[in-house]
Order: structure tokens, then sequence, then C-alpha cells
């Protein structure tokens, strides 16, 4: 063993975890990241591994933004596909682009980054885009795309070499009690421990995680071949599911007579929590999905059907050279109902960060600079 004595541990080698390490070596103290499994293979190896900023105000505005600044300098750092891609919500209803228009209208912050197109321009952004019917877009320069295979193997590495952080992967943390920290692969000294172990909620305080309200996510999910000849997707799209599933149209006055057209249309895709996003890879696969299912412990096997129903609408708004499916799989992560996340101090010096749902990717690094900054 390298040093058995640091000034910070942190658990989990999620993106959570990761930012964490991040912030605290940035500090020039002495980090160790523990992570059961080798490599990490949690939710966020599973996901987009989109910084999704489009919708956010106020105070998680800037935590995403943060977190967008700190994603292009790992980009660099650690030689990552990071791409400024931005997005487009794609309208082929009136009532959608009406809901554009007062979306911008009651969020104020949106207009730094977000505009209405015409069907040109939008076509212009994306060769993915169907013309047929295509009444315009909303237009937000702000979304980073990272591939999460990739950027999940690649930032450990980065943390070591550039600000001297150990790892040890596959290895357990099984007790804390500080200064003690026990592991399969032996103790350990720290002076401050951040648990960011995802949706592991039950190796370690236990009766905190019980008591906190917080519960699990399973999503499905499906991945293309690369596409031909090097086409690029442009922009990450979404259409109506989206602006039904994420909250922030929910305040435009027109809302609840949109939602409750798309609910009387499409309730299979309702009563499964289905909203449809399309990213791309580093190799220039196509990522596609997702469906939500909510609970504490899930049925192992995936439904093809949800996968059948993702696929049938994605083809409604989008088009590329190839969706034949190379794979498919699920990810399950943890979230809250009432609150974007869930911090606890269950004893002196050890910080629990958790239950950043479907937004770990886009606010976990500035998350976890205001975390350390609390601290100090």
């Amino acid at each position: 063993m390298a040093s058995s004595k640091v000034d910070v541990a942190v658990v989990g080698a999620g993106i959570v975890g990761l930012a964490h390490a991040l912030a605290a070596a940035r500090r020039g103290l002495k980090v160790v990241l523990f992570e059961r499994t080798n490599p990490a293979v949690g939710a966020s190896i599973r996901n987009f591994g989109q910084v999704w900023i489009v919708g956010k105000s106020g105070h998680e505005l800037q935590l995403a933004l943060r977190s967008r600044e700190i994603w292009l300098e790992a980009g660099r750092g650690a030689d990552l596909f990071c791409r400024e891609c931005g997005s487009l919500h794609v309208a082929h209803a009136d009532d959608e682009m009406n809901l554009f228009e007062e979306f911008l209208r009651v969020n104020p912050e949106a207009h730094e980054y977000c505009q209405i197109l015409t069907p040109e321009q939008t076509l212009e952004k994306s060769p993915a885009v169907k013309a047929q019917g295509l009444k315009g877009a909303l237009w937000s320069r702000t979304e980073v795309n990272i591939d999460p295979r990739q950027a999940i193997r690649g930032i450990p590495g980065w943390l070591q070499r550039e600000y001297g952080v150990e790892l040890r992967f596959g290895t357990l943390v099984t007790g804390i009690s500080l200064p003690s920290i026990e592991t399969t692969t032996g103790n350990w000294q720290a002076d401050q421990v951040f648990v960011c172990s995802g949706a592991d909620f039950e190796t370690l305080y236990p009766q905190e995680y019980a008591s906190s309200g917080i519960y699990r996510c399973k999503l499905q999910m499906l991945r293309t071949k690369p596409q031909p000849n090097g086409w690029m997707l442009g922009p990450n799209l979404c259409s109506g599911l989206t602006m039904v599933h994420y909250p922030y149209f929910a305040a435009c006055p027109s809302f609840p007579d949109y939602k409750e057209r798309v609910e009387r249309e499409l309730p299979f895709h309702r009563q499964n929590h289905i909203h449809v996003l399309l990213s791309q890879t580093a190799l220039g696969e196509l990522t596609i999905g997702d469906h939500h299912e909510y609970g504490q412990t899930f049925d192992p096997f995936d439904r093809e059907d949800i996968n059948q129903a993702m696929m049938s609408y994605l083809q409604g708004f989008a088009q590329a050279p190839t969706f034949e499916i190379a794979e498919r799989w699920h990810g399950i992560y943890p979230m809250l109902k009432d609150k974007s996340e869930l911090i606890l101090r269950p004893e002196a010096n050890v910080t629990i960060v958790n239950g950043l749902g479907g937004s770990g990717m886009t606010r976990s690094f500035g998350l976890a600079e205001e975390v350390l900054n609390t601290l100090t």
C-alpha cells in the first residue's frame, strides 16, 4: 500500500465521487479514491453523458455552468471527447412552438443562451431533424456532449497524473469510524470522508439513507452502430415527450393543455415515463433513451416493448444513416422527490452526497466545489 494516511477519502468513483476528488485535490489536499468495482460500472457510465443546462435557473443554473467549465478543462486535461454541441427541442406542432415562446417569457435567464429557430434555421443546425411538418425548434447553445464510457474510465487516471490522487479500485469500504476507514484491502486514516456511493445505499450509513426519502430510478437505453462516413449528429435532440418529462416547461400557461394532449395521444409512453433524447458518442454511435421506473428494487429483465416505443417515437422527429441497434442496457440511479440532491453529515467530518438523479453529469463538478467550500 502506497499510503494509509490522507487528508480526504472519497467513496465511489462515479461522477459525483470523481468531482469531489477533483475539488479536494485542487485545494492541495492529499486524496484517496475508493471504488468497489474495477472499473466503475454504475449509473455514471451507463447514461447519456450530457451536460444538460437548458431550463435551469438561479442557483441551479450557476452550478451547471460551473460544471460545464470544469468538464471542458477535464476534456482537455484527460483528452476526452467533450463537444460543445448545444441542443434542439424540435417542434412538429403549433402548440409546441407556443410553449417555446412562453418558456422564454417566463424564464428571462434563458434569453442568455436560448433562441427560437425557424424550420430553415433548425435544419441548418442538424442533419438529423426530420423536415416533414417541422415548425421550428428551441436552440440552446449550452449543452456539452460527453462519452460517459470514456470519461468515467479516463478521469481517474487524469486525477492521479495531474493531482496525485491515489486510486483504489476493486476496494470496498466496509466501515467508517474516523479517523479510521475499514476496507477490504486494509485500513486507512483520513481527516475528511465524502461518501458518494450512488445507488448502493446499504453498505454505509443505512439508517441515514432509510430516513432520507431517497429512492431509485431504473432506465433503459439503446446505442446504435457507429454512423457511417463520419456522419455527425450535431446538437443533441429531443422533442415533445422531453418537454413534458422535464419540469422546466411546467410554468408555461399552455403547459397543462399540452400535457393533456401528449398523455391522450401517447398513453403507453407516459405510463412508462418515456422521453427520448438523442446524443452521439466519441465513436460516432447514437445513444437513445430513456424510460423511468421508480422504486427500490427492480426486475432485472429489460422490456422490448419499451425499447420499441422509444425507437418509434424517435423516428417521428429524427433521422440518421442507421438506427441499427448494437447495444441495449439499463442503469439505476438514486434520486429524491422534492430535493435536487441529498447532503447529509452523519458524523463529524463525514459528508454523504447522493441523490442527484439524472443530473449528475450536469451538476456534480459545480456541486462538489460548493460542498468543499462549506467545510473550509
